[in-house]
């Protein structure tokens, strides 16, 4: 019996003997004269507090909604459509996601009008109905639950399926990584290590600078400087510029002064290696002829500039920690990263070079090595500085390349995969989990499950998805990426939506890299704001300053970075971008939110809600670099 029970005992009828009353309706039924006394007052405190709570919320949500307002229209005006990055043969995803939307739209109307209308078909029966729009209604609602809802149970239990593969890939790259760490596994130096005083004793190594339109970087006057300083140093530059970086690579190995190094290590232009790189990375090739590449590990100057860069550094932490870790110690495999490596020159030749035919040349020579049976190392101590993509529109056509490129390579590379003479484990770890499992189903099932399927559910709540799919298990596995870099905590909720945004983009160039489109074909440079480049020359003139060189009467790099400064360049005003794909999520994933409020839906709305916030503040290019 419950505490606040008031037990009444009736002795005449002889039909019953006791009657239990709760809470409020016992003071209603037993004392009505206190309750009418009383009621009026409670009442007014009642419509008080409920009046004061509404108007807090509706001036909060006024204030919220005027500021996204006036920044979002700001931005309208200072962008640029004209710029939008889809030709014509790219515009199919953005075309569903706009009908989608359009469709989501209407279905919102009629499921407002069918709320206050209280149209349901459980409790309205057949010979009730009055007028057509209540039938099409109601025979939408039978159609959709014989009819919609099996094919969209089917697909999200595919979609589930998937992302729960996935979630124990992730969940064990993590329980390998913790072993590495408990056991302290690391690679070790066969063989007597090189003698580091003695830079006679270590073997010769060619170190290449691929670059192409660097523009912070003053190459000709510095490669000019370095060697009338008596480096051994050669400035190349193709007048045929064909396949990319690849292109550049496959160029300087054609070289005649290659043949006298044994070993070359790559850097991308932003790159800033400690003076004893070489010193950490090259003695791991001693004493094991079967290894061809020594892989470092990234370190970002600015990954605390804004929240773009931050989110970033979440992701590649947890790439190079756990991904590329667990990989190099247990399998002796990893994709290259394309830059702070050192490869033996031997292992590029018998794998047949650098070759042009993807966007991915450093994953292509990796997976070509790795099938004629030369091993990989990966030194997760051995830090190389470098710089984070500050901008959207610069990481978001990064991302493009890093995904379409991996399924071209598929589609060119399985036949020699399933041809080798590795193993049938090592076959399977390349076509399942390097390429199929962690290059197409990841970007699939997280852009058809969160951005498709999820707004779709609730226009269709007979295949509602659970809370543990969209909630519990995404929490999870965003706290185990972040594990890698535990300052990022704070960032747990805005890397998980982020993660999720960029999904569309990831899965458009997955589909594009799969099927060949036009667009798995760019290689676009991505954009960094020179800031490890110009500390570098604040680093060197210091360290002249210090050993009080005299300076020849050239200007050195550092002074004529200087007067480019002073000299009144004219400059033109950078125009805010729109995505247009971002903005028709935004959208469609707000629609589906209010759709969910209809039906009092708790994380459903909230996810929806704030997801679609974060699509909004995508597409609207209001996250990186500001542009002013």
């Amino acid at each position: 019996m419950a505490p606040n029970s008031v037990v009444v005992t009736i002795e005449k009828p002889n039909n019953i003997s006791l009657v239990e009353l709760n809470g409020s309706e016992s003071e209603s039924l037993l004392f009505p004269e206190k309750q009418k006394a009383v009621s009026p007052k409670q009442f007014t405190w009642f419509l008080f507090l409920k009046a004061q709570r509404a108007f807090s919320c509706l001036s909060w949500l006024a204030m919220a909604f005027k500021t996204m307002f006036v920044s979002a229209k700001k931005r309208i005006e200072l962008s640029d459509v004209s710029e939008e990055e889809e030709p014509r043969n790219r515009g199919r995803l953005y075309r569903f996601i706009k009908a989608f939307l359009f469709i989501s739209i209407a279905a919102l109307v009629i499921e407002v009008v069918a709320y206050f209308q209280k149209w349901n078909l459980n409790l309205i029966q057949p010979w009730e109905v009055q007028g057509l729009v209540q039938w099409s209604y109601m025979a939408w609602l039978s159609f959709r639950v014989d009819y919609i809802a099996p094919l969209v149970i089917t697909l999200s239990n595919f979609c589930v399926v998937l992302f729960l593969i996935q979630s124990l890939d992730r969940f064990i790259l993590c329980i390998g990584c913790f072993w590495i760490k408990y056991k302290n596994l690391k690679p070790k130096i066969d063989g007597a290590a090189y003698d580091v005083e003695d830079s006679a004793s270590f073997p010769m190594v060619l170190v290449q600078i691929p670059m192409c339109n660097e523009r912070e970087l003053l190459i000709q006057d510095e490669v000019s400087d370095w060697r009338q300083k008596g480096v051994n140093i050669v400035y190349r530059h193709r007048l045929i510029r064909t396949g990319y970086k690849a292109g550049n690579l496959k160029s300087a190995m054609s070289c005649d002064y290659v043949k006298d190094y044994e070993f070359v290590a790559i850097f991308d232009a932003d790159f800033q290696p400690n003076s004893d790189f070489l010193k950490q990375t090259i003695p791991h090739f001693k004493g094991n002829p079967e290894l061809g590449l020594v892989q470092a590990r990234w370190s970002f100057v600015n990954k605390d500039e804004n929240l773009l860069t931050r989110l970033q550094n979440i992701n590649l932490c947890f790439h190079f920690e756990v991904e590329q870790q667990v990989n190099g110690v247990f399998l002796n495999f990893f994709g290259f990263n394309g830059t702070a490596g050192v490869w033996r020159i031997k292992a590029l030749e018998d794998s047949g070079g650098w070759l042009e035919r993807t966007t991915v040349e450093d994953m292509d020579i990796a997976v070509r090595a790795h099938l004629n049976g030369w091993k990989f190392v990966f030194l997760n101590d051995v830090k190389v500085l470098c710089e984070l993509p500050e901008s959207y529109e610069a990481y978001k056509k990064q991302q493009h390349r890093w995904h379409s490129g991996p399924m071209q390579l598929f589609r060119l590379c399985l036949p020699a995969i399933l041809t080798s003479k590795i193993s049938i484990l090592k076959k399977a770890n390349l076509i399942f989990l390097f390429f199929l499992l962690r290059k197409l189903i990841l970007p699939f099932y997280s852009f058809t499950l969160f951005c498709i399927i999820l707004p779709l559910t609730m226009f269709i709540p007979e295949s509602e998805l659970p809370i543990w799919v969209i909630c519990y298990v995404p929490i999870f596995m965003s706290l185990l990426n972040i594990l890698p870099s535990p300052k990022s905590f704070p960032f747990l909720v805005p890397y998980l939506l982020f993660e999720n945004t960029m999904s569309v983009t990831k899965f458009n160039a997955m589909v594009s890299g799969l099927f060949q489109l036009g667009s798995a074909y760019e290689w676009v440079v991505t954009k960094k704001t020179g800031r490890s480049s110009e500390s570098d020359l604040l680093a060197l003139a210091e360290r002249e300053e210090k050993m009080q060189l005299h300076r020849r009467n050239s200007e050195s790099g550092l002074e004529l970075l200087s007067k480019l400064k002073e000299e009144k360049i004219p400059v033109t005003r950078k125009r805010n971008r729109l995505y247009r794909k971002e903005l028709a999520l935004a959208f469609l994933l707000l629609t589906a939110a209010a759709r969910s409020l209809l039906s009092a839906h708790g994380v459903h709305f909230y996810f929806l809600l704030f997801q679609g916030l974060s699509f909004l503040v995508m597409g609207l290019d209001l996250i990186g670099e500001q542009v002013s």
